[in-house]
């Protein structure tokens, strides 16, 4: 069953009765209403039903009943700031019965396993990449096929990168307004909508390797010392065009100043990115369960079942 993606942006009380999420809303609560009027303002969502939840106001109010309840149901919580960026995610911290041994199987795995990971993990970004150029762009992409086919273990000659100068450049380049548009966090628009929708992935990705029982921190290729979150950046660089693609789609009949402000229309189209349809293995299936997919496959990988990672392939 796909999970559902919640996203409160004005001032409510979140709570928990009966394994739902009860919401009430502040000024119902503090209004002269009759009692059964209020009553019928509160909302219930099965806690077993969510996916991930975003919390987008200040006013906002969470009793720890229901984030303990929300973590143990594998849920994501991404908190934001006040230009509704995404700046905090909380996880459960064990999300599978067999987490200690498959933390042992991760740290362990050695560096030429790791490389070859990563170089899989590098050719499916890249193909996807090519993909939504071909098919949103019509821009030539046989470089591109070309690079993909060429990474070698560890992406040794930094084809990603090579890759992406040519990518960033070709995107968006049949919209006039967005002529010479650069891939930056502080950049133009629309990069505060990639910001926002890869901020959701990365909860998403984030949220299905805790649930494989894999350490999110200790990633194939990424290494931070500040960032608890490498291996969901490693692994959701192939799903990352799935959100270029929809965030062309919504800029494409909208005029710039209609997407300069992270608007909550434009928030409630990028919320959609757990359920866009992909493929993996030939089967198609909603984003959050094949990333699923894609965590079971790198667990098996570690433990040597596997020699691929099961990645989407957009057609």
């Amino acid at each position: 069953m796909i999970k559902r993606t919640l996203c409160f942006t004005t001032p409510a009380y979140l709570s928990l009765k009966d394994a739902q999420l009860v919401v009430r809303l502040p000024e119902v609560e503090k209004s002269d209403l009759p009692v059964h009027m209020k009553k019928e303002s509160v909302r219930t969502i099965p806690v077993e039903d969510i996916g991930v939840v975003v919390l987008d106001n200040r006013q906002i109010t969470v009793t720890h009943g229901l984030l303990e309840a929300l973590l143990e149901n594998d849920c994501a919580v991404i908190t934001c700031d006040s230009r509704s960026m995404p700046v905090g995610l909380m996880l459960p911290l064990c999300g599978n019965t067999l987490q200690s041994e498959r933390f042992g199987r991760q740290i362990e795995a050695s560096l030429p396993l790791k490389k070859q990971l990563w170089q899989q993990t590098i050719k499916a970004k890249i193909s996807q990449q090519a993909a939504v150029l071909s098919t949103v762009s019509g821009v030539e992409t046989g470089c591109m096929e070309r690079w993909a086919a060429d990474v070698r273990s560890g992406d040794a000659d930094n084809l990603e990168g090579r890759a992406a100068a040519y990518y960033w450049k070709q995107v968006f380049s049949d919209i006039p307004a967005l002529s010479g548009f650069t891939r930056g966090r502080e950049g133009m628009p629309p990069n505060n909508l990639l910001n926002y929708g890869y901020a959701i992935l990365r909860a998403v990705i984030a949220r299905s390797l805790v649930s494989a029982g894999l350490l999110p921190t200790l990633g194939i290729h990424h290494h931070n010392r500040y960032n608890a979150y490498c291996l969901a950046d490693d692994v959701m660089e192939p799903y990352r065009p799935y959100v270029d693609r929809l965030v062309r789609s919504m800029i494409a009949e909208r005029d710039m100043d209609e997407y300069t402000r992270l608007t909550k229309e434009l928030k409630m189209e990028l919320l959609s990115i757990p359920t866009i349809e992909v493929t993996v293995n030939g089967r198609r299936s909603p984003l959050m369960v094949a990333a699923t997919q894609t965590a079971a496959s790198l667990c098996k990988c570690y433990s040597g079942e596997l020699r691929r990672i099961a990645y989407p392939e957009i057609s």
